[in-house]
Parts: C-alpha cells; structure tokens; sequence
C-alpha cells in the first residue's frame, strides 16, 4: 500500500443516513390473503345429487312439447313431481311448472326455448308405487335451444353453457329428438353429437340414449304397426344414425302428444295422448334405478300387497 501507517477509521454516517431495520407494514390494509379461487362449473355440478337428462335436436323437433308431457305424464300418472327444495332456481321451475301443465291441461303447446340459456329443472320425483324397490328419486332436465345446439356443425363447439354439462362427471341420459318431417335433414347434426358425446368420453351405451322420432302423428297414426315399421324409417331417413345406433345397440321409439290442429295460426293439441309419454318416463326411471314403475314389488311386498289390497 502506498501509505501503510494511514489510520484506518469507522465509516461514519450522517444523521440523514442512518440505517435502520427493514420494516414490514402490518397495517390491516396490507395484510391481504390469498386470492380465493373460484369453483369451476363443472365442479358446481359435479357436487349435486341429481340424475341429469340432456335433451338434444335441431329447432322446432319437439323438444319442449316433448319434456313438458313427460312431465305432465310423471305427476298425473305414476307419482308426484315437485321442484327439489332448496335450489337457487326452485321459483323459476315452479313457474315453469305451473306454465307446462296449465298449457297442456288446456291444449297449448308449449313455448320455445330462449336461445343463449340451458333451461334447467331440478325436481324430485316420487313414484306411486309403494314396493322399496321403486324410490324417489332427484332429476335435472335440460333443455337448451335449437339453435344454440347446432353450434357444433362442422366441427364448432357448444358454447360455455351448455359445454359444462357435458365435461362434468355426473349421471347424464341424452334424449336425441327429431321429428317425422324433417329427420332425414337431422341425420348429420345426430351423428356430429354423438361425436362429441366420445370426445367428451361419454361411452355410448345403451343405458344413456335414447332416439326419439317426434311428431308421429303426422303418419296419420298414433302408433306403429310392428317394431319394423319404426325401423325402415330410421333406417330410410337417419342412415348414418341408424348404423350408430345398431352397432352400439341403443334406444329408439316415436312420439306424439295427440292430435294437434292450425286453428287461428296457432297450434292445439284437440286429444292429449300420453302413451308415449309413459314409455319415454318408463325408459329414463327403469334406466335410473334398474326398476320399471310398473315393478310387482319382491314376493314379500306382494304378499304384504295383497292384504292391504
């Protein structure tokens, strides 16, 4: 160095300098959280006890005359049908309810539904058969719009609303409406879901669809004369349809309401028919818990029966 004997010293600070601790502000401003993170709505419906019934198919097929007889059916005829207590949308659906069997009961269709929303009906049903083997059980209809439905021509996507349900893992049963004239222009759409269904891994298997031909009436008749009339139609009119459903064995049938007439530019139904209905609601329970609503009840219970009968 070049002055060795130099005297080192302390380094010093001015007052303005002096160090002092790092200090951490614990005012109840600063002392946040962490950001809370949001359910998903997916996981939303994941967490709900409920048997989901997704019904499908183009505007106009028959979806929402179809779902509102089904439910006049279950209330009138097998059970008693009530919204689940509870739910956010419990008012809603008894509003809805009230609308669907009063237009039934006095021969209006029903309306359509709002395009951008899925509507959703959360109910418990309560058969009126009274063997152990036939419970109540909880069921979420879901109906969107026709034409919200046909976004995934062409290999689009649903949109958010109606994407959720079918990423979810909760029992889900899909009811793929289309109506006696126009089915053969439905036959693409039909199999760009059951695509989408399998990418969504939904299996397809016979349990959880079903094909439903609305709109029968419109042969001039209420009823087929053999299973094989049913058949050639699809077959004639749903080719690729018709190939997906054999080869993976699921549900088909027809559908009416009744006899419904033009009167005043509107349509009404002049004979409700609900015999459809009955084998639709029969289908979905039987699917649900392994027991028709028809079910004898075990020997016990028809011993037990018997008596009280």
């Amino acid at each position: 160095m070049s002055n060795e004997n130099e005297e080192l010293k302390p380094l010093s600070l001015d007052d303005s300098e002096i160090l002092k601790p790092l200090s951490i502000d614990t005012s109840e401003e600063n002392q946040r959280s962490s950001v809370p993170l949001s359910k998903t709505a997916t996981n939303e419906i994941k967490n709900r006890d409920s048997n989901f019934v997704f019904f499908f198919g183009n505007p106009q097929s028959g979806k929402s005359v179809i779902l509102s007889s089904l439910l006049y059916h279950l209330s009138s005829q097998v059970g008693v049908l009530r919204p689940i207590i509870g739910t956010p949308n419990t008012q809603e659906v008894q509003t809805l309810l009230y609308d669907f069997y009063e237009n039934i009961r006095q021969g209006y269709l029903p309306e359509r539904t709002t395009v951008g929303k899925v509507l959703e009906i959360d109910l418990v049903f309560e058969p009126n058969n009274k063997s152990k083997k036939v419970p109540p059980v909880n069921l979420t209809f879901l109906e969107a719009s026709g034409e919200d439905l046909r976004a995934i021509r062409r290999g689009g996507n649903f949109q958010s609303h109606i994407s959720k349900y079918l990423s979810s893992n909760v029992p889900l049963t899909f009811i793929i409406v289309t109506s006696y004239d126009t089915a053969d222009q439905d036959d693409t759409l039909i199999n760009e879901f059951l695509d989408e269904l399998e990418r969504k891994g939904k299996n397809l298997r016979p349990v959880n669809i079903f094909l439903v031909i609305s709109k029968w009436d419109l042969s001039g008749r209420m009823d087929v004369e053999s299973p094989e009339e049913l058949d050639n139609f699809i077959i004639n009119n749903l080719r690729r349809t018709s190939q997906r459903f054999d080869a993976n064995e699921l549900s088909k049938t027809f559908y009416t309401i009744g006899n419904v007439e033009s009167r005043e530019g509107k349509q009404k139904i002049t004979l409700l028919n609900l015999d459809t209905a009955g084998v639709l609601s029969n289908w979905l329970y039987e699917n649900i818990t392994g027991y028709p609503l028809d079910y004898e009840g075990t020997f016990w219970e028809r011993i037990k029966f018997s008596f009280t009968n």
